[in-house]
């Protein structure tokens, strides 16, 4: 009788023991569900492309930019967001007094990937327009600016004028990601083509060293934007300055150039669009060109 008291006093203890931990393993739960949902509601970043009114009424926008496109959007040398795209969209800024940018440096794919998914509300880098692209982001009404799309040669190449040269001649073309607009550009261009095509090849990076490609010999041209070009090689402390007589920039066309909205910013692309054409009466966005 002793014994058997003794196994269930013991099964008793176990059972109430089982008891607590269950309710601490579930108290533990509450506890990290809350806290998710607490981080989850007071997180600074939108996920659903919704702006954030701020207290005096002026509703809060996010515009990244690629920090590292100079002289289209880059930092200078405070660390202040600048650049072509960025200077016309601060002038878009003061025409908008119900709009507050706050401007993100960030790359050139994050840049991308967060517009769509709405971690921004709008972004600034040079972009072309894309078929693609309509399905993922709003393209407004009026676009950005204008860009000299080109080929970086060496300068014995300096004959080659345009793509249908570059082709005829059989050169290799330093690779383009196929999410990079300028990949769309020499695609659209060989479709139209079909017996003179470019060798065109899909990259693994957004963009590729093209200046230094081309010096080296690892292909013959490489596509670049101008003032890229002009960043890098004309211009004095270019970090390829040196070579301003070993390659060349040849135009072979000029692309228009957008800001790319949230698809759920069509509020704000309206506001932009009529704030653009306003300004585009004006000499502001020459000058800044």
């Amino acid at each position: 009788q002793a014994l058997s008291r003794n196994s269930h006093s013991k099964s008793i203890k176990k059972e109430r023991g089982n008891r607590m931990k269950f309710k601490q393993i579930l108290k533990l739960a509450t506890i990290g569900i809350t806290a998710s949902a607490l981080l989850a509601a007071c997180g600074d970043e939108p996920q659903s492309g919704a702006a954030a009114p701020s207290k005096d009424g002026v509703t809060v926008v996010k515009v990244a930019y690629d920090q590292a496109s100079k002289p289209m959007t880059y930092l200078d040398e405070n660390g202040n967001a600048t650049g072509y795209d960025v200077e016309v969209m601060k002038l878009v800024d003061e025409a908008l007094p119900d709009y507050e940018f706050d401007y993100v440096g960030t790359t050139s794919d994050d840049l991308l990937i967060g517009v769509e998914q709405g971690k921004y509300h709008a972004g600034v880098k040079n972009a072309f327009w894309t078929e693609e692209r309509t399905q993922k982001y709003i393209f407004p009404q009026e676009f950005l600016g204008l860009s000299s799309a080109g080929l970086v040669l060496k300068k014995e190449n300096e004959h080659i004028k345009n793509l249908s040269d570059f082709a005829s001649a059989g050169y290799t073309l330093a690779p383009i990601a196929a999410n990079n607009a300028q990949y769309t550009v020499i695609a659209e261009y060989n479709e139209a083509n079909p017996d003179n095509q470019v060798k065109l090849k899909a990259g693994e990076d957004f963009t590729v060293d093209v200046v230094q490609w081309v010096n080296e010999g690892r292909v013959d041209g490489g596509v670049q934007i101008e003032g890229a070009f002009t960043g890098q090689v004309l211009t004095e402390g270019g970090p390829y300055h040196n070579l301003k007589d070993e390659v060349v920039y040849n135009e072979f066309a000029v692309i228009k150039t957008w800001p790319l909205f949230n698809k759920k910013q069509q509020e704000f692309a309206d506001a932009y669009d009529k704030a653009i054409e306003e300004i585009k009466n004006t000499d502001a966005l020459r000058e800044l060109s």
